[in-house]
């Protein structure tokens, strides 16, 4: 679990390191602030996919099923700065589907952990092949890195975009070509 009183204790020797003073008005909760906001924003880790997805309902068609923009956001691992965009999820039942809202939730498991979106975008696809025994998952991920913004080469408003493609969306590229489509719309 999340060690809070870490958090603070690192958060206040930070404060020190870069030369300002804890005990001032303005920081004096910071340390508090930062831990609690952590125990928000990486409850990820501690959270299983599976929880999300286990709950189906029986269907007769397989159709492409796609929940589009979902928003997120997570924190660069390398950085621990934010990155935040937008998730596609298609997936082809294999005669069972999950409720819409446990896509996003599923997003947001993955998010909420100190991350990279290469490995974000293959661990939603995964996961939604293991649980949902889809026969196959597309799944398309853009976002804008704080790390290339705010730092470093400064680029704002440029976007990486992943794609992860897993059974049938691997193996027929007009179902792929289908969900750029969808997409689009």
């Amino acid at each position: 679990m999340i060690d809070e009183n870490k958090i603070k204790t690192a958060v206040r020797m930070i404060i020190e390191a870069v030369g300002e003073d804890p005990e001032r008005e303005g920081l004096l909760e910071t340390p508090d602030r930062i831990a609690r906001m952590y125990k928000e924003i990486f409850s990820g880790l501690y959270t299983n996919p599976e929880i999300h997805l286990k709950k189906t309902f029986t269907v007769d068609s397989d159709d492409i099923i796609l929940e589009k923009d979902i928003k997120f956001y997570s924190m660069c691992e390398h950085h621990f700065v934010p990155f935040y965009g937008k998730a596609h999820v298609a997936y082809i039942s294999n005669g069972k589907v999950a409720g819409l809202s446990k896509l996003a939730r599923t997003v947001e498991v993955f998010a909420k952990r100190p991350q990279l979106q290469e490995r974000m975008t293959s661990q939603i696809a995964d996961a939604l092949m293991e649980y949902l025994d889809a026969q196959g998952v597309m799944v398309v991920i853009e976002a804008e890195h704080m790390c290339m913004t705010m730092r470093g080469v400064k680029k704002p408003g440029s976007k990486t975009i992943t794609v992860v493609t897993k059974g049938k969306f691997k193996e027929d590229l007009s179902l792929k070509e289908e969900v750029y489509k969808m997409i689009k719309m």
